[in-house]
């Protein structure tokens, strides 16, 4: 997958570059930590420039976000609270904790947004609670803008110094990845094992 991303974005330059992290954030399994320092290498050897892969990136990256942003607001919260209410039993989730959920995100949403942009695969996927919650749309593009903007800024700044050792930055972000995964995992482990006391205890 990597020779063809890369191969595509020399192809196209700067659409190939807003394509591929467009299709990067509706897919997750596309990496950018491939196709940003990539770009960020193609400013050495060709017209592209950093602002420019930047500008691609980012444009793409919202692109990308907002379209995850639309599906998560055709899955409404009411429209949950409905299917729970009729299907919930077999669960044990009732509407009521779908609310819940929901004044959780509207509390925090705005960090989750930002930072999120900021996080492996939670980048991608932060698009649709946010769409769920009906987050404000244009709070939401701002907030994805400036997330985004760090994150793509770095990849790309750090693509260009390595040059043709780019490929180091998949590496360590590859790492990255995998410590920020086994933190989520033991959240979600312990926020389980919180939850299944509660509901022995009651």
């Amino acid at each position: 997958m990597q020779a063809w991303i890369t191969e595509f974005m020399e192809q196209f330059g700067y659409i190939g570059i807003f394509f591929m992290i467009a299709l990067e954030n509706i897919f997750p399994p596309i990496p950018s930590e491939v196709i940003l320092p990539f770009g960020g290498f193609m400013t050495t050897y060709t017209t592209l420039t950093i602002p420019g892969v930047i500008a691609a990136a980012t444009a793409g990256s919202v692109v990308g976000a907002i379209v995850l942003y639309g599906i998560g607001r055709l899955l409404s919260v009411e429209r949950l609270e409905r299917i729970v209410d009729r299907w919930g039993g077999w669960l044990r989730v009732k509407p009521e904790d779908i609310a819940k959920a929901n004044r959780t995100f509207q509390r925090y949403g705005v960090w989750a947004v930002f930072l999120g942009r900021m996080i492996p695969l939670v980048r991608s996927l932060i698009s649709i609670p946010a769409g769920m919650s009906k987050m404000n749309i244009w709070l939401f593009v701002w907030l994805s803008v400036l997330g985004t903007l760090i994150w793509n800024t770095l990849l790309i700044s750090i693509g260009a110094a390595l040059g043709q050792s780019w490929e180091k930055v998949s590496e360590v972000i590859g790492m990255y990845a995998e410590v920020v995964y086994v933190i989520i995992a033991i959240i979600i482990l312990v926020a389980a094992v919180r939850f299944w006391k509660r509901r022995r205890a009651s």
